[in-house]
């Protein structure tokens, strides 16, 4: 039984035709977005979540993200590249990996999908059950950089109805960097990609935080389960035995 469930699976996780992967993807992105969505969490709990947060990371020394952010709010300019780049980069950044691991490293397409679909239905998970409030909504003086400097009100009720605010952790910003920076790094051939892949972790990261949209161990929550999602697939999809040569081909 176990045997026959895990051959279905692998069945359906290997590469398939561009346009099916696509509206795939776009399909299970959807029912992600809705479910996640329709958590009815407490504002009161994700908000004495987001406390419990600030009080592991200030025993650790790492609650910083308010010194981050008037950081990037002394540089001109920055904060509303920032608040541009957490709304599009996330997406972007992800499709555009999807798509070049398809067509230039198809191989290795199938264990990158089916590790971002892994993660996230993870990730469905934790936001049921440990709902936390990003450090824009948890009364820390902590300032909305996408509603205040890139026109986008994230806490308007349209957008509302679209996502859930108190799923911070974990951040799959992070979490989905994470993966399409080590795919670029393992897979690329040039030098220079390589190295864009090995920064984009860096910068979503600074992205994040800056904009109070996450706090330090949200990433690392997001790390954790985009690690277990790679797991998942390497356990579902059949893995090819070598890296392609950095010598041959481009990126």
């Amino acid at each position: 039984m176990v045997a026959a469930v895990h051959s279905r699976l692998a069945a359906v996780a290997r590469p398939h035709h561009g346009a099916v992967e696509a509206l795939g993807l776009l399909a299970l992105y959807g029912i992600y977005e809705l479910c996640r969505g329709a958590v009815d969490g407490s504002w009161n709990v994700a908000l004495r979540h987001a406390d419990e947060v600030v009080e592991v990371e200030r025993s650790l020394g790492l609650f910083l993200e308010a010194d981050v952010q008037r950081v990037a709010n002394t540089l001109p300019g920055l904060p509303p590249l920032l608040g541009l780049a957490y709304i599009t980069l996330h997406t972007s950044a992800t499709i555009g990996a999807l798509v070049w691991v398809h067509q230039r490293h198809r191989n290795w397409f199938a264990l990158v999908r089916t590790a971002l679909v892994a993660s996230s239905a993870i990730a469905l998970v934790v936001y049921v059950v440990y709902p936390t409030a990003p450090p824009r909504l948890a009364g820390l003086g902590i300032a909305d950089t996408v509603t205040n400097h890139a026109g986008v009100n994230l806490n308007s009720e349209l957008l509302g109805s679209l996502y859930n605010p108190i799923a911070a952790v974990p951040s799959l910003h992070f979490g989905y960097a994470l993966l399409v920076g080590t795919a670029v790094v393992s897979l690329a051939n040039r030098r220079s990609v390589r190295v864009l892949g090995a920064l984009y972790p860096i910068v979503m990261l600074f992205v994040i935080v800056a904009t109070g949209n996450h706090f330090w161990l949200d990433a690392v929550a997001g790390a954790l389960v985009t690690g277990v999602g790679w797991l998942v697939a390497y356990r579902l999809v059949e893995v090819p035995r070598t890296v392609p040569s950095l010598a041959s081909a481009t990126a």
